[in-house]
């Protein structure tokens, strides 16, 4: 149902800027398995190199990559984010059974290195495509703990009604562009 919006999708981004349409990434999921993720591309093809010289520029702490205007992002990309369509393609990861609808962002490995040991326990679940962080303030929120402790709230207080409330709560979200970076 949604390969006729993903084909327009994936030709905007292929207009606008050099590179493959589809983000391939690394990621750590469920006891600490890599896998990877996919997501259109919304930077240029060279955001990976970039990354070192904005580090510095982190505006959400260690643990976790942030930035309100990164330059890595296209223009395209910008609306992609801001209406989370860059996510989509996750949807593959979720039939594939590496991600779940629901729950805690997977980490690439180098924010690793900045875990505090209680943060170890976001791998006891699957990772998600949404979650209490995306639905609680997304963006807004520049504590990578903050982050962390609404995932081990959603874990410890895990079940099918929850993730039915929190994916009820993402649509809005999604709709409106609510804390979107």
């Amino acid at each position: 149902m949604l390969l006729p919006f993903l084909i327009v999708i994936a030709t905007i981004i292929s207009i606008e800027s050099e590179g493959p349409v589809i983000y391939k990434q690394k990621r750590i999921g469920l006891n600490g398995k890599e896998f990877e993720m996919y997501k259109f591309r919304s930077m240029r093809a060279d955001a990976e190199k970039l990354l070192h010289e904005l580090l510095e520029k982190n505006e959400i702490g260690n643990g976790m990559f942030k930035m309100l205007n990164d330059p890595r992002i296209t223009r395209v990309g910008k609306w992609l984010r801001k209406f989370s369509i860059d996510e989509l393609p996750q949807l593959f990861n979720v039939l594939k059974g590496d991600m779940s609808l629901v729950g805690p962002r997977p980490p690439i490995e180098s924010e690793l290195q900045d875990y505090k040991q209680w943060h170890y326990f976001r791998f006891a679940t699957l990772p998600g495509l949404t979650g209490l962080w995306q639905v609680s303030g997304r963006s807004s929120i520049k504590e990578f703990d903050a982050v962390v402790e609404m995932d081990y709230e959603y874990i410890r207080n895990w079940s099918l009604w929850l993730d039915f409330k929190l994916l009820l709560k993402t649509v809005p979200v999604v709709l409106f562009a609510k804390n979107t970076a």
